[in-house]
């Protein structure tokens, strides 16, 4: 059967179409939106505005889904409009414009469908699932593929450049900034105390972006999905907005990540405070996440 999957987030909405037999799970095709919702809060409430382009967005998808007779269509949102103060009113309001029912995933479910989507893909019996999303990051410690701790930060991609970032790219004092506050966030957590030398696995847009961006500054071939943790300051630190960009550097952001030059870098701030914060010499980024988790759970399991 052919499903339509729509993840909500807080910088993308995204569209995937899977085709699912029994177990098998197949993505088919994608398409995404780069909306960012995180941006369109306010005070802690989803504006009027915010919730026009989550409509708009979900209408365009839902017709395309249609023009193919797609009619199973799971749509799920997380960081931004869960956070949001005015959430259940502002998912209803979504919901009522455009047909679609959407589920409302919390931290722990979303750092749980992580796990899943990502274990399918990885070899590692042992270390950490970390996605840091536009509104939120969540950690998973694993340890013979079984879940040993699990958070879900408030910090992320989107939030942090809105919040400090006044240019297209952070300032060395903004960016000092937000590794000060990701610093305090993931420091917090006492249940992560004890973990060093972890082997991280990244999934989602920021580091799907900042390997593309690393490959580009280190040389690497488009198809390496390592990252050294050694060099996360360097990639920081060239494409900061005081350093002056060369045009070679310019160059290399566009067509690296055209579509994340305002918030890659901030994400890779909170990645790079990850890595040292666990001793981490290599994140290896996964393109199978939370979509997949998802299916695994919610359509396949059932």
């Amino acid at each position: 059967m052919l499903y339509g999957i729509i993840d909500i987030g807080s910088a993308t909405i995204r569209l995937a179409v899977y085709l699912i037999e029994g177990g098998r799970v197949e993505q088919l095709l994608k398409q995404k939106e780069m909306v960012g919702l995180a941006s369109y809060v306010q005070d802690g409430v989803m504006s009027e505005e915010g919730i026009a382009q989550a409509v708009r967005v979900l209408k365009k998808f839902k017709e395309f889904l249609y023009s193919f007779d797609i009619s199973r269509i799971e749509a799920f949102t997380t960081a931004a409009l869960r956070n949001a103060k005015n959430s259940k009113a502002a998912v209803g309001a979504i919901e009522r414009e455009t047909g679609l029912p959407i589920r409302v995933i919390s931290g722990d479910e979303e750092a749980v469908y992580d796990f899943i989507g990502a274990t399918h893909a990885i070899s590692a019996e042992d270390g950490l699932l970390i996605d840091i999303g536009g509104g939120s990051t969540e950690i998973v410690a694993y340890r013979s593929k079984q879940i040993c701790q699990k958070v879900s930060l408030p910090i992320g991609s989107l939030g942090f450049a809105a919040k400090y970032v006044r240019g297209v790219l952070p300032s060395a004092r903004e960016t000092l900034a937000m590794r000060a506050e990701a610093e305090a966030t993931i420091g917090a957590v006492a249940a992560f105390a004890g973990i060093r030398e972890a082997e991280i696995t990244g999934i989602g847009g920021t580091f799907k972006s900042g390997c593309a961006l690393y490959n580009e500054l280190a040389c690497r071939p488009a198809v390496n999905r390592r990252i050294d943790t050694h060099r996360l300051p360097e990639v920081i630190g060239t494409f900061q907005r005081d350093h002056g960009l060369t045009q070679e550097m310019t160059i290399m952001l566009m067509k690296a990540v055209p579509d994340r030059i305002r918030n890659v870098i901030p994400g890779l701030v909170i990645a790079d405070v990850l890595a040292r914060r666990f001793q981490s010499r290599i994140i290896t980024y996964s393109d199978s996440g939370l979509r997949e988790g998802y299916i695994y759970s919610e359509i396949v399991g059932k």
